[in-house]
């Protein structure tokens, strides 16, 4: 099973232009270690953590590289039959929203933290809830001086709640997916190798870490792999997850997203159905890639 989930890892280690390739070869293994240990848990319940705010979009918005991946998992999720809830920031909470409803993981609820606020409550609900797992998709998180930046080095703290301390404060084991050295659990790579390869690394590197690792080309490549991992080591949930690998499924919750989110693509900055300026076809060969390796 190792060898097929490290060849669904493979897929999603390609570099578009953010010197991940060293990060890549830091962090191999990190779907296999996730995956392995989270389809070990008999019936884990488990919160989601994304939204990642552009201030500089048009208009300032949710990025679509967070939010769309989340939905895909909560459905696959839902429908295997576990627990499941997200949580976001106040300002990205309608595009996690409207993604939700676009996959059909509508129950899912999510819990919204205002930028600036604390997370205490929040922490105290999860625990009540009985969370055992917490994955983190396209979040960024506090660099070396305590400030989330995007990937273009802006302070976006007027935009972001402290999700990182939920992520944080267990007793939930925890996996993070991200693809640019700036999201939540980037800590787990030695920070002057995001420094030598990634553009402004020193600078945006995030420093909180996570159990488990998943580095991607593009985050949202992080939740196919998930999916079609899970697919390999569960049997039980193998026929859930992959229902949520449906490139038909995927362009229409991107769509929605933009359309109603709203949403933009936090690359070019535009309100359009793109995720990393990347067209729905190319994420749709890395999909339909993994699901072959997940099929067999």
């Amino acid at each position: 099973m190792q060898a097929l989930i490290d060849q669904i890892e493979r897929v999603i280690h390609r570099d578009v232009g953010r010197g991940m390739d060293a990060i890549f070869q830091a962090t191999r293994g990190g779907l296999w270690g996730a995956t392995s240990a989270l389809a070990a848990s008999a019936a884990p319940r488990i919160g989601l953590i994304t939204g990642f705010f552009v201030p500089g979009g048009e208009p300032p918005a949710a990025e679509t590289d967070g939010p769309a991946g989340a939905a895909l998992m909560a459905l696959g999720f839902v429908h295997a039959g576990l627990s499941c809830r997200l949580a976001t920031d106040t300002v990205c909470q309608s595009a996690c929203r409207v993604a939700l409803d676009a996959a059909g993981a509508g129950r899912v609820p999510i819990d919204a933290v205002a930028p600036g606020g604390t997370v205490d409550a929040l922490v105290d609900r999860w625990r009540r809830d009985g969370i055992d797992w917490v994955i983190a998709i396209e979040r960024c998180g506090p660099s070396a001086d305590g400030r989330p930046r995007n990937m273009r080095g802006t302070d976006i703290s007027a935009h972001a709640a402290p999700l990182d301390r939920l992520f944080s404060a267990g007793p939930w084991r925890t996996i993070a997916i991200g693809d640019g050295g700036n999201e939540i659990g980037m800590g787990c790579v030695p920070r002057p190798l995001i420094a030598r390869h990634v553009p402004l690394g020193e600078t945006i590197g995030c420093v909180v870490p996570a159990d488990f690792l998943i580095a991607a080309g593009v985050s949202h490549w992080g939740a196919y792999a998930m999916l079609a991992a899970l697919a390999v080591l569960r049997p039980d949930w193998s026929a859930a997850v992959l229902a949520a690998l449906d490139p038909v499924l995927d362009r229409a919750v991107i769509e929605a997203l933009v359309r109603d989110g709203p949403a933009v693509d936090g690359v070019s900055l535009r309100r359009q159905a793109t995720i990393d300026a990347l067209e729905m076809e190319v994420h749709r060969g890395v999909m339909e890639a993994a699901r072959r390796v997940a099929d067999g």
